[in-house]
C-alpha cells in the first residue's frame, strides 16, 4: 500500500514538474514572439503614467489592439522580475517587436524625448510664451510663478537675457520651470567661459555688462559674419563717449507701445533703454544672446568704423565718418528704402 502511494506521489511530482517545464518553455516561446499590431500600423505612440502597474499597462495595450493575451505578458514580466521596473514616459513601439523586447523597452527607460528651442534675439516674454504653449511641457508659469523662479535663482533686477538660447531635450511632462532652470545654468556657464577668455581693454566693468552688449549685437546682426564688426562699432563708441543710438533698445523700452515703426518722438522719449538719450549701455540685456554674440562682444573686431546702416538685405554698410554715414543713409534708407530694412546706429 505504501509503495503504491509513493509511486503515485512520484508520478504526481513528475507530472507537475513536466507541466512546469512545459509552461516555462511556452512562456519563453511567447516572449520571443512578435506583438501582433493592428493591420497597416507601423508603430504605436504609447504613454505610461507615473505609478501605473504592469497589469494596467498590459490591459491598455490590449485595448489598443496590440496584445491578444495581456495576462501572459504580466506573468512573463513577473517571472523575469521586471514587473516593478517599468518607467513612466512616452514610448514609440515599433510593429514587429517581441513581447520580451517590449518589456525591455519599458524597463530600460527608452522613453521618447522632445525638444524646444529658445531662439537668439527673442525676449524672455516670447520665450516663456513658447514654453507655456508646448504640448509636451507641463506646469506653465504665470507672472507670479516667474517671480518666484527669479527669486529662487537669486536674480535681481530685470531677468532679461539671463537664459541661454539653445535646443533643450526633455521627456514628456517635464515642467516649464525645469527648462528655464537649465537655460539659466547654461547661460551662467557660457558667460563665465567666454569672460575668462576676453580681450584686454574692453569697456565693461563685469561679465553682465558684456552680456548686455551681446544682446545688442544679437538684435542688430542680420548675418553671422558681421557680429564682430557690429560689436567693434559699439565698443569704439563707448570708448569715445558716444551714445550707442541703436533702435532695438528704443523698441525694448517702448514695450507694448511699439507697433512696428519708430517715430522721431520715440527716439527722443527718455526711457532707461533709449540709447539715443542715455549714455553708455542700457541697464539690462534686451534679448537672449547666443555664444557667438557673447564672443563678439568680448572680441570686437578692430577697425575705425563708428557708424553702420542697414542695406535692406540683412547686411550693413559701415562708415568711419559722419559724412560717409549720411551718404549711406540716403542711399540705403531713403533713395532705395525697403520694407525689410533693419535698424541702424545713427549720428551722435
Amino acid at each position: 500500500m505504501l509503495k503504491k502511494f509513493l509511486f503515485a506521489l512520484v508520478g504526481l511530482l513528475l507530472t507537475g514538474l513536466l507541466a512546469v517545464v512545459i509552461l516555462w518553455k511556452a512562456l519563453d516561446w511567447y516572449g520571443d514572439q512578435p506583438v501582433v499590431a493592428p493591420d497597416s500600423v507601423d508603430s504605436l505612440e504609447f504613454t505610461i503614467s507615473q505609478g501605473e502597474s504592469m497589469t494596467r499597462v498590459a490591459d491598455s495595450l490590449a485595448e489598443l489592439g496590440w496584445l491578444q493575451h495581456p495576462q501572459v505578458l504580466v506573468i512573463l514580466a513577473r517571472v523575469e522580475k521586471v514587473a516593478g521596473g517599468i518607467h513612466a514616459g512616452d514610448y514609440l513601439i515599433p510593429a514587429g517587436v517581441t513581447h520580451r523586447e517590449l518589456l525591455n523597452i519599458f524597463t530600460s527607460g527608452q522613453v521618447r524625448y522632445y525638444n524646444v528651442t529658445l531662439v537668439e534675439g527673442h525676449t524672455l516674454k516670447e520665450v516663456v510664451a513658447v514654453l507655456n504653449k508646448h504640448e509636451k511641457l507641463s506646469s506653465p508659469l504665470d507672472d507670479q510663478a516667474m517671480q518666484t523662479l527669479y527669486k529662487s535663482l537669486e536674480i535681481e533686477g530685470n531677468p532679461e537675457g539671463r537664459f541661454y538660447p539653445d535646443t533643450y531635450f526633455f521627456q514628456a511632462d517635464a515642467s516649464v520651470e525645469s527648462i528655464l532652470r537649465r537655460a539659466y545654468k547654461r547661460m551662467s556657464s557660457v558667460l563665465s567661459e567666454e569672460w575668462q577668455k576676453r580681450s584686454e581693454g574692453l569697456p565693461y566693468k563685469s561679465a553682465y555688462e558684456a552680456l548686455i552688449m551681446a544682446s545688442l549685437v544679437e538684435k542688430e546682426t542680420g548675418v553671422a559674419y558681421e557680429r564682430g564688426e557690429i560689436a567693434g562699432v559699439f565698443v569704439r563708441r563707448l570708448r569715445k563717449g558716444m551714445r550707442l543710438q541703436t533702435d532695438p533698445t528704443v523698441i525694448y523700452g517702448l514695450g507694448e507701445r511699439y507697433k512696428g515703426n519708430i517715430s522721431r518722438r520715440m527716439l527722443r522719449e527718455p526711457t532707461p533703454y533709449n540709447t539715443y538719450v542715455i549714455s553708455g549701455l542700457p541697464p539690462s540685456p534686451i534679448a537672449l544672446a547666443g555664444r557667438e554674440a557673447i564672443h563678439a562682444a568680448l572680441h570686437p573686431k578692430d577697425g575705425k568704423s563708428l557708424y553702420f546702416v542697414a542695406k535692406g538685405d540683412g547686411t550693413h554698410y559701415f562708415s568711419k565718418t559722419l559724412v560717409e554715414h549720411n551718404r549711406a543713409v540716403r542711399k540705403y534708407q531713403i533713395e532705395q528704402r525697403r520694407e525689410d530694412y533693419r535698424s541702424t546706429v545713427e549720428t551722435q
